[in-house]
């Protein structure tokens, strides 16, 4: 099913800025639609043929639905959108007319004309319709609860054909709580409570509020419920800024070892402050949890550190040894060692500073190839370059992958370079400049990297599948049985060695900051 950008742009003539305000719109609406005990269908005019697109569609979670069927992409004209076609060419909502039935369900229609406010501030043309349509199959007499759900839906149908809702989102806001269900306190322009939900009741009395809260002057109750002075002053002010018009953030009161998340809205129908709406959620149970699993993230990032630590105490007892050993064999083998422990440690010191399982991998490949220039047994001065990007790793994967690069550009610097003096023909007109590029990009949940270099290539004879020093033995081990990838070692197009690996990611523990 195509998005709402992508009908609109099919089938309308709106600007990017409207387009953008229908998303604000369906972003939002889940508050109307449940306030309203109805279906919301967002209708965009098709281009002078009289014929109406619905590009988006909710339903209530307060009330069944009247459409079982997703009316996304469905164009309707003639008789069936006279009550869209009023309210878009008279600028007004459109409650007349008879209910209509949908099979066997009978609904109600309304209309309700959507504006984009203009830069000015004043209201501008109307570029659609919501369509709210109501299942009637359940009609009966409403509560005190469904009364003042509905006349504060009424508000804000007039403030979206005011082009005043929904309002501005702050930055890192969800639309996801809190709901109607979760709690709604509606206040009078004067800030007193005039009618309060049970699950509004209930959260303020797990804050310690015991008595009922119509007629509380709502901002001064925040202030002496929060435990935190500050933090009940900031919810307060939030109050008063909605009654003022404004959309503050969303704040939230701790208070006797219970929270509350609070969204406070503006009501504002034709542009006259009548008061404000104040969704309420207790979210104890969500913020015990953050902080248990701030608590282990913290204690995993404790381990890493000492872990990094371990391996570098391993590290410098190995270089101590490896001063001491007279056989130039063992020294090598031993400052290798000393190199493969380092690289490994450089993860965990990168976990340690993660508030996650995952790192930042091309930071950790800059400083594996710039140390590899530094330590490397030869007299050629190498470039290193890094081509594309490894993005986020799982520890699992940076891990292997950490040391199999450490041994292929340390193979590439030591072994892929002739001798200072013996020179490697050039291409015509260019100069022999000894350089590794290390290359990375991801491809259908896969990591596919390259260390290439400039150099001689391999030797004759050489056996790519089981030639080769200790170094490439780690690496075919590392790359099949870690990270069940592949690895391929050839000469290059252009001269000079190339190893090729493919890495799967599918398997990674983190696959929504993996993808490509």
């Amino acid at each position: 099913m195509s998005t709402l950008r992508d009908l609109a742009e099919e089938h309308t003539q709106l600007r990017p800025a409207d387009i953008d305000h229908l998303h604000r719109i369906a972003g939002d609406w889940q508050l109307l639609s449940d306030l309203s005990f109805a279906d919301l269908l967002l209708w965009v005019p098709v281009d002078g043929d009289g014929t109406f697109l619905c590009v988006a569609q909710v339903r209530p979670t307060t009330a069944p639905t009247a459409y079982l069927d997703d009316q996304v992409g469905r164009i309707v004209g003639g008789p069936e959108v006279a009550h869209l076609e009023v309210a878009h060419r008279q600028g007004r909502i459109w409650r007349e007319g008879d209910p209509v039935w949908y099979g066997d369900v009978p609904a109600r229609h309304e209309a309700i004309p959507v504006r984009l406010r203009t830069t000015e501030g004043e209201a501008g043309e109307v570029i659609a319709v919501v369509g709210r349509d109501t299942n009637l199959s359940t009609a009966r007499t409403p509560s005190q609860l469904e009364l003042n759900y509905l006349t504060t839906a009424d508000d804000l149908a007039q403030m979206i054909a005011d082009g005043t809702f929904p309002p501005p989102r702050h930055p890192g806001e969800t639309t996801s709580a809190p709901r109607v269900g979760d709690g709604l306190v509606r206040l009078d322009a004067n800030g007193q409570v005039t009618y309060a939900s049970p699950n509004a009741q209930s959260a303020y009395r797990r804050l310690g509020y015991a008595s009922h809260l119509v007629g509380e002057d709502l901002a001064k109750l925040h202030r002496r419920l929060a435990s935190d002075p500050l933090e009940g002053t900031d919810a307060g002010n939030a109050v008063l800024a909605a009654l003022r018009g404004d959309s503050p953030p969303r704040r939230e009161i701790d208070a006797r070892g219970a929270t509350m998340l609070t969204r406070a809205l503006p009501l504002m129908p034709a542009g006259v402050p009548i008061g404000a709406l104040v969704l309420v959620r207790d979210i104890t149970e969500v913020r015990r949890r953050d902080r248990a699993l701030i608590t282990k993230d913290a204690t995993i990032r404790e381990i890493h550190h000492r872990v990094k630590n371990n391996l570098q105490t391993v590290a410098a007892l190995l270089r101590l040894q490896a001063r001491r050993v007279a056989m130039p064999e063992a020294r090598v083998a031993l400052e290798e060692s000393v190199r493969r422990v380092a690289s490994i440690a450089l993860v965990h010191e990168t976990l340690s500073m993660s508030s996650d399982e995952a790192v930042e991998f091309d930071g950790i490949v800059d400083r594996v190839a710039s140390a590899a220039t530094e330590v490397a047994a030869t007299e050629v001065s190498v470039g290193m370059r890094r081509q594309g990007s490894f993005g986020v790793l799982p520890a699992e994967i940076a891990t292997s992958l950490v040391m199999i690069l450490n041994e292929l550009l340390l193979n590439a610097v030591e072994h892929g370079f002739p001798p200072a003096g013996e020179e490697v023909p050039a291409p015509p007109g260019e100069a022999a400049k000894p350089e590794v590029v290390v290359s990375a990009h991801r491809f259908r949940k896969q990591l596919h990297v390259s260390v290439a270099d400039n150099g001689r290539g391999l030797p004759e004879q050489f056996d790519a599948e089981r030639g080769g020093n200790l170094g490439l033995q780690i690496v075919r081990a590392l790359v099949t049985g870690e990270l069940r990838g592949t690895i391929e070692l050839r000469n290059g197009a252009a001269g000079g060695t190339e190893a090729v690996l493919v890495v799967p990611l599918a398997r990674a523990t983190t696959p929504d900051r993996l993808t490509p």
